[in-house]
């Protein structure tokens, strides 16, 4: 289902208007849930990281046993001309996708060269810099490599996600902060999480529960650069409700900040200002 306006599709070879059906009732990403996809952003004229997006949805594929059948190079090329139609001030979101077509013998495991592919454009605004969210604990955990595909940025895992999501809507809160296996902290229902404390700042180190964002990796570096302490750690649910700030990262939105966390209450800080500023710097500065 979309959830902007002004979809555009680019499917076997060409640009379509809308959100055209490209996928079929016997493919096997469509009962067996082979998909991968990515996301990226245009805003303010610009796209950061694209590249980046595009050379990750590659990795993807082959941690699903997909063949990929475009390079990044080209795929970027896609995008940049699909992206042409829209308004110089328009906020889209770029994901580029592929599923597996057919199985072997059983049904099971993809056929090697048998791959889907389609970028869909999707006009949706980018959030406001003060619009926050809350967080609650959820049950429900980040899964382990061996039970689950999470080094790719596959379709197959969100629903775990949503169950996660309307757990924590149902208590009254917009997302929830996720434990790993171990019962550590590993990243929101939707977004890798930043914490500050005394002017420093701490994010959960990656361990191979979630993917390690290209958004948060680019937060990170724009930090170090600034003289900011940033540490990659093993995190608590503890620590966060002693943070002063907490803050999400991801794609979508690149910076959300966080207002609570169950009963701990925090203000929209400086750092997470200046982290969101920071990007925004960066990001013009690259001209994406």
């Amino acid at each position: 289902m979309a959830t902007g306006t002004h979809i555009k599709t680019f499917y076997e070879g060409s640009w379509h208007e809308g959100d055209i059906s490209v996928i079929k009732a016997a493919d096997h990403g469509a009962w067996l849930g082979t998909t991968v996809f990515d996301g990226a952003r245009l805003f303010d004229g610009l796209s950061p990281d694209l590249e980046a997006h595009c050379a990750r949805i590659n990795r993807s594929a082959k941690a699903l046993m997909i063949t990929p059948t475009v390079e990044t190079a080209d795929m970027v090329e896609m995008v940049r001309e699909g992206l042409k139609s829209y308004p110089k001030d328009a906020a889209v979101y770029i994901r580029p996708m592929y599923w597996a077509l057919a199985g072997d013998e059983l049904g099971i495991v993809p056929l090697k060269d048998a791959t889907g592919f389609a970028i869909s454009l999707e006009q949706i605004p980018m959030a406001a810099p003060d619009a926050a969210t809350t967080l609650t604990r959820t049950r429900f955990r980040r899964p382990v490599l061996e039970d689950n595909v999470v080094n790719a940025k596959a379709g197959c895992l969100y629903p775990n996600n949503a169950r996660m999501m309307v757990e924590a809507r149902v208590k009254g809160f917009g997302n929830a902060l996720v434990a790993d296996a171990m019962g550590n902290v590993a990243e929101s229902a939707s977004a890798n999480v930043f914490m500050v404390k005394d002017g420093e700042v701490f994010t959960p180190i990656p361990n191979g529960t979630f993917l390690a964002g290209i958004t948060r990796a680019r937060h990170m570096s724009n930090m170090r650069a600034d003289g900011i302490k940033v540490h990659e750690t093993v995190l608590s649910f503890d620590d966060f409700h002693a943070a002063d700030e907490v803050f999400l990262s991801g794609n979508m939105m690149k910076v959300t900040p966080v207002k609570a966390f169950d009963d701990t209450q925090y203000q929209i800080g400086p750092m997470t200002r200046r982290v969101r500023e920071m990007y925004w710097d960066w990001a013009a500065s690259d001209r994406g």
